[in-house]
């Protein structure tokens, strides 16, 4: 009977498709993460619509078979969000077996999307790919040098426009500036992907990028790539420079090997001093007010490469170490933010703390009582909950030395720290559970950096404290990033390769060469008012993602809309980190099903059984039941 009444809903769906005409408007659509689902992990999609009207229930689909094989859950109405009148929640977390699926609720059909244990695989490796194409100095991807002149110097204690070699490092994003805060944060991350998950890293590229294993994870050759720039960029003790080139750069779209320099000095870029006091800004200065926001950066970048390489390089551990150490007496006898400069444009990182920077380089150098008086200055980080900030104000958007110093401590210290990253989380998620999409990141400037960061700090609390109380939040933020937002498209380049992705980012490398900029964060959705603000933004051409447009916000896969479509190099590898993350995770729910069954996944499977069998015993079904489990061959009898 139950074959029989699969058999008779496949029907239905397919005479529903068949009566819905090609030519007449969608009214409800599915939101899915376009990656997948893992078995045991959290499964959850978004049904939106233009109309009130909501569907009674909602089915998973085999792919292959086209049976049903799980009534879904739906949950309570959560009403408009963005462009959509209507929206529900559909949680398929009960069912784990692994394949290829889609969910049907009313007309609305999901893309196919795949429930198995390697759905992150790889991911991290693919997005380190944009990395080495944002290399400066000898880039793999166009096997060709830029930059190579670089560059001269600027406020700082030697005259001004005296030449220092600071060739190398990573382009911010589409254009070629280069920041140490930006920098110092994507080698921390990705230094700290290899130290927490070396299994998930492969090694087929060589130090400078090109083809051919050297025997070190790709990853630890990417970061190696980071702090040998940020060496040059703190040549001497007390001397650390925060800047190369200025917006001068963003005059027009060139290939960084065929850069023609905008700066009348040749090739040369300009390199800014941290001098701790403010720098121009056009017609305005910046509200620089220290060093320590980017001492803080360097110092911990540095003392984490230490560790890392004190096994296979101790001359170069030394050296880190020492640096390390330095770069934080800087930051300690010029406390405050450094902020970046710029000439043309009123767009800086106008980043307003420096605490949280300061206390994980303490951390990083077992600095624990410093580590522990700078972070009671910033217990949660201030965007959290927020509904806006400035651009970058608040950087790196998540408190990383909260997480390294509770991993140091016992007893109360350490509950302080975890109870902190629980007050953010908190405030985040008293605003996410409003709507369906679990959605309370503000929607300014750079978006999705704030997600991955935010994501991350779920993962953390998770990790410190085995809690599950907002692993459904945490994984709704994931899938936003990859699909299960309002336009229904990942926000990584060629993630996966059979979604929706971006492809037209605002990039020379795709709009001038049609190159690939595999694995590449693009910034994400801004508040319609920020977009309709910006300087000399528009659209080439008609806007795909029309219908999913709102007052609330705007995404454009668009190649002039550098608000919304434009790669970072810095949100990247902090994606990397996630997604090693993720990998890790499965590979560690392996272990766990070996060694024994997880006692709050079994409770989980009855809860979606119990639900299961309530839902059939209203269509007619009767069950038996003995000494407390289901009988495998005795589920079901005849109505």
């Amino acid at each position: 009977m139950l074959y029989m009444k699969n058999i008779f809903c496949i029907v239905l769906l397919l005479l529903g498709a068949v009566a819905f005409k090609e030519n007449e408007p969608a009214e409800s659509w599915i939101r899915i993460n376009q990656l997948g689902y893992t078995p045991n992990g959290i499964k959850v999609a978004v049904w939106c619509a233009k109309t009130n009207r909501l569907p009674e229930t909602a089915v998973l689909i085999d792919s292959s078979t086209h049976e049903i094989v799980y009534y879904c859950k739906l949950s309570a109405a959560y009403g408009a969000y963005g462009p959509f009148t209507q929206t529900v929640r559909i949680d398929f977390t009960g069912f784990s077996k692994t394949g290829k699926y889609f969910i049907k609720a009313g007309d609305a059909i999901s893309p196919v999307f795949p429930i198995d244990k390697n759905v992150y695989k790889g991911a991290a490796d693919f997005c380190l790919r944009y990395m080495r194409q944002q290399r400066s100095g000898f880039n793999p991807f166009l096997k060709d040098s830029c930059h190579t002149h670089d560059g001269y110097t600027l406020y700082g204690p030697i005259p001004d426009s005296t030449h220092i070699d600071v060739t190398g490092g990573w382009h911010d994003a589409s254009d070629y500036l280069q920041y140490t805060t930006t920098s110092a944060n994507a080698a921390y991350h990705l230094l700290a992907a290899y130290r927490d998950f070396p299994q998930v890293f492969g090694d087929t590229k060589q130090a400078n990028g090109l083809e051919g294993a050297n025997g070190v994870a790709d990853v630890l050759d990417e970061a190696r790539w980071g702090i040998d720039w940020l060496l040059k960029m703190n040549p001497k003790d007390g001397w650390l420079f925060n800047q190369l080139g200025d917006d001068r750069d963003h005059k027009g779209m060139r290939i960084p090997k065929e850069d023609t320099n905008y700066y009348g000095r040749g090739l040369e870029r300009p390199v800014y001093f941290c001098s701790g006091k403010p720098q121009v800004r056009g017609k305005f200065m910046n509200a620089t007010t220290g060093i320590a926001s980017t001492a803080g950066k360097f110092a911990s970048s540095f003392a984490l490469a230490s560790q890392l390489y004190a096994g296979s390089d101790r001359a170069f551990s030394e050296r880190l170490l020492y640096k390390a150490k330095k770069a934080f007496e800087a930051g300690q006898k010029q406390p405050g933010v450094c902020q970046t400069a710029s000439v043309r444009s009123p767009y800086i990182y106008a980043e307003g703390n420096w605490t949280d920077d300061m206390e994980l380089a303490a951390a990083a150098l077992q600095m624990t009582d410093s580590a522990l008086r700078y972070a009671r200055e910033e217990p949660v980080t201030p965007w959290l909950g927020a509904d806006s900030a400035n651009h970058y104000q608040w950087y790196p958007f998540v408190n990383v030395g909260h997480y390294e110093l509770a991993k140091q401590l016992n007893g109360k210290n350490r509950e302080i720290l975890i109870d902190d990253y629980r007050k953010g989380i908190e405030k985040v998620w008293l605003k996410a559970n409003t709507n369906a999409f679990f959605r309370a990141i503000p929607f300014i400037w750079c978006s999705n950096n704030l997600t991955v960061a935010f994501t991350t700090q779920c993962y953390w609390y998770r990790q410190l404290t085995n809690d599950d109380t907002y692993d459904e939040l945490e994984q709704a933020n994931l899938d936003w990033l990859f699909g299960c937002n309002p336009w229904g498209t990942s926000m990584v380049y060629g993630l996966p390769a059979w979604g929706d992705t971006p492809e037209d980012p605002h990039s020379a490398f795709t709009h001038l060469k049609n190159y690939l900029i595999d694995g590449g964060l693009v910034d994400g959705p801004v508040y319609t008012s920020i977009y309709k603000s910006l300087i000399g933004i528009h659209l080439n051409n008609a806007d795909e993602y029309e219908t999913f447009q709102s007052d609330l916000a705007v995404y454009h896969d668009d190649y002039g809309d550098y608000s919304t479509n434009e790669p970072t190099m810095d949100g990247t590898a902090s994606l990397i980190y996630l997604l090693a993350a993720k990998e890790s995770d499965t590979l560690k729910d392996d272990k766990e099903r070996c060694a024994g069954t997880d006692p709050r996944r079994t409770d989980k499977f009855y809860n979606r059984l119990n639900e299961l069998i309530n839902y059939l015993k209203k269509e007619g079904y009767s069950f038996k039941r003995i000494d407390h489990h289901f009988s495998s061959s005795g589920i079901l009898s005849s109505r």
